[in-house]
C-alpha cells in the first residue's frame, strides 16, 4: 500500500498533535473568511459586462444597435439557431439557482446565494473562456423553476443548475434536459460526482487497489452522492460492495422509510435497492467497518467524521471529505487515523477534488460542439480525462488531481468531451480532437489575459491590505 506523506508538520520529524492541527486549520479558515467579506464590500461583485466589438465613435452604434441590427434580428427570425453564430449565445450560459441548498449553508434563499453564483461566473469565465450569467430567482415550487429556466432558455447556449436542494434537483435537472435543446448540467451532482470518480480513479491507483474489487462508504445521500454511486457502479463497481450512509443511518431495502422514499425520492429509492446497504445496516460505524473508500459529501465539519470511524475501515484507506467550506473531518485528523489518501474541497488543502476542475472545462466542450445534451457518457469521459492529466505534473498522494493552477489539463477535458458528443451524435459541430483542443486552448487562455492586462492598467484595482505571504 502507498503511505500518505506527512503533513501538518512544524519541523521534519515531528507531527503536530491532531488538536493543534485541527486548531491551525479552523483559524485558517476563519481568515478565508474575514478577508472574503472584506473583498465583496471593496469591490461590490466579482464580474462585469465588458464590450467586445470595438466603439470608436458614437457612428458605431449604427452597427451595433440601431438601425443595422435590424438586418441581424431578421436572420435570426428566419433561422433561430443562427443565434449561435450572430449573437454570444454560442458561449453563454446562465448560472439559476432558487438558494434552497447553498455551498453547505442550507437553504438561504436567492439574494444570498448571489455572491456564490457570481464566483461561480468568475470561475467559468477565467477557467473556461465561457460567458456565465448568475440567475438566482425566487420560485415557489420544482415546477415554477423548470417553467422559469424554459422560459429564459433561447437567451443561452447552456444552463448550469446550481444549489438546489435534494430531491427536487433531480426533478429540475431531468425535466429541463428533456425540454431544451441545448446541454443542461446541475453542477453539485454531475461536477462533484464526475471530480470524485477522478480522484477515486488516482486513489485507487496508488494504493493497489481497482474499481471492481473495493468497499466503498459513501457519506451523504444527496445530491452528488447518489450520482457518483451510479457513476461507479456504471465503471464496474459491485453494487453489493456499496454503501450509502444518511442522516438515518444505512441506505437499505428494508428500511422503514423505503415507502415514502418511493413516493418522494425515487433517484434515491432506486440506489437504495440497487446497493442494499452494501450488505450493511445501522450507520456509519457500521458501515464503515473494512471499508476501504469513504466518500463524503455531507454535513459540512470538522467532526461529521470521527478519526475512530476511518480506524475501523481497512488498512491505509481513501478518504474524501468533500463537504465546503469546512470538511467533514479535517485531513490532518484523517491522516493521523491511519488514512493512506485524503482529499477535501478546498484549494488551500493538498488533493482538492471539486467541482471546479470539471465544469469550466466541461461547458468549454459542449459549447464548442454545440451539443444537444450532457449524459453520463459525457460526465464519465471528463472524469477520466481529468484524472489521466494528474501524470502531466506527476501522480502522488498529494496531487491526486490537477491543480486549477494546472492550466493546460483543462482544455484536453473540453477536447475529450467534445469528441465524446460527436461519437454519441449529440453534437452540431463536428470537428477533430486536435481540431477541438486548438480551439479550446484558444478560448480558455484569454480570459486570464485579459485580466492580467486590465490588471497591469490599473482598470482592475490591487487587492487593499494584501497580507505578506508566509516564509
Amino acid at each position: 500500500m502507498v503511505q500518505a506523506e506527512p503533513s501538518g508538520t512544524d519541523r521534519p520529524g515531528r507531527r503536530k498533535s491532531p488538536a493543534a492541527s485541527d486548531e491551525a486549520e479552523e483559524e485558517q479558515t476563519a481568515e478565508l473568511s474575514a478577508r472574503s467579506l472584506k473583498l465583496a464590500r471593496f469591490y461590490q461583485g466579482k464580474i462585469e459586462t465588458v464590450p467586445k466589438v470595438p466603439v470608436r465613435s458614437l457612428e458605431d452604434f449604427g452597427l451595433w444597435y440601431t438601425p443595422g441590427i435590424a438586418a441581424v434580428s431578421q436572420a435570426i427570425q428566419a433561422d433561430p439557431d443562427s443565434a449561435f453564430d450572430l449573437t454570444g449565445r454560442w458561449n453563454t450560459i446562465a448560472i439559476v439557482t432558487d438558494g434552497s441548498r447553498v455551498l453547505g449553508l442550507g437553504n438561504i434563499g436567492p439574494e444570498a446565494a448571489l455572491p456564490v453564483m457570481e464566483g461561480k461566473a468568475l470561475l467559468f469565465r477565467y477557467l473556461g473562456g465561457v460567458d456565465a450569467i448568475p440567475l438566482p430567482i425566487r420560485v415557489d415550487s420544482q415546477e415554477a423553476l423548470v417553467e422559469t429556466v424554459e422560459r429564459i432558455a433561447p437567451a443561452v447556449g447552456g444552463v448550469n443548475l446550481e444549489d438546489i436542494a435534494s430531491p427536487k434537483c433531480f426533478f429540475v435537472l431531468e425535466q429541463l434536459q428533456k425540454r431544451l435543446p441545448v446541454p443542461v448540467w446541475h453542477d453539485d451532482q454531475l461536477g462533484t460526482a464526475a471530480s470524485t470518480v477522478a480522484g477515486l480513479l488516482n486513489a485507487l491507483k496508488l494504493t493497489g487497489r481497482s474499481i471492481g474489487h473495493v468497499r466503498t462508504v459513501l457519506l451523504g445521500a444527496g445530491a452528488a452522492n447518489l450520482v457518483t454511486a451510479r457513476l461507479l457502479i456504471t465503471l464496474g463497481h459491485d453494487p453489493s460492495e456499496l454503501t450509502l450512509v444518511d442522516s438515518k443511518g444505512v441506505l437499505h431495502a428494508e428500511r422503514e422509510d423505503l415507502d415514502e422514499m418511493m413516493l418522494h425520492n425515487p433517484w434515491k429509492y432506486r440506489i437504495a435497492l440497487a446497493t442494499d446497504g452494501g450488505g450493511r445496516k445501522g450507520g456509519l460505524a457500521e458501515a464503515t467497518e473494512g471499508a476501504d473508500v469513504l466518500l463524503a459529501a455531507s454535513t459540512p465539519g470538522p467532526h461529521t467524521i470521527e478519526p475512530e470511524e476511518i480506524r475501523r475501515m481497512a488498512k491505509g484507506p481513501i478518504v474524501f471529505a468533500l463537504a465546503n467550506p469546512v470538511p467533514e473531518i479535517y485531513p490532518s485528523a484523517a491522516l493521523d487515523a491511519g488514512a493512506a489518501i485524503v482529499a477535501t474541497g478546498r484549494s488551500d488543502f493538498p488533493n482538492q477534488v471539486n467541482n471546479s476542475l470539471i465544469f469550466p472545462a466541461v461547458f468549454r466542450g459542449v459549447l464548442d460542439a454545440r451539443a444537444r445534451g450532457i449524459p453520463d457518457e459525457l460526465v464519465l469521459a471528463a472524469a477520466q480525462e481529468l484524472a489521466a492529466r494528474a501524470d502531466d505534473v506527476g501522480l502522488t498522494t498529494t496531487h491526486l488531481l490537477p491543480t486549477m493552477a494546472e492550466r493546460d489539463a483543462f482544455p484536453h477535458i473540453a477536447a475529450a468531451v467534445a469528441v465524446k458528443a460527436v461519437d454519441l451524435g449529440l453534437a452540431r459541430r463536428r470537428y477533430s480532437r486536435a481540431e477541438f483542443l486548438a480551439r479550446a486552448r484558444s478560448r480558455m487562455a484569454r480570459p486570464a489575459l485579459l485580466a492580467q492586462a486590465l490588471h497591469q492598467a490599473g482598470l482592475i484595482p490591487a487587492m487593499p491590505d494584501e497580507p505578506k505571504k508566509k516564509p
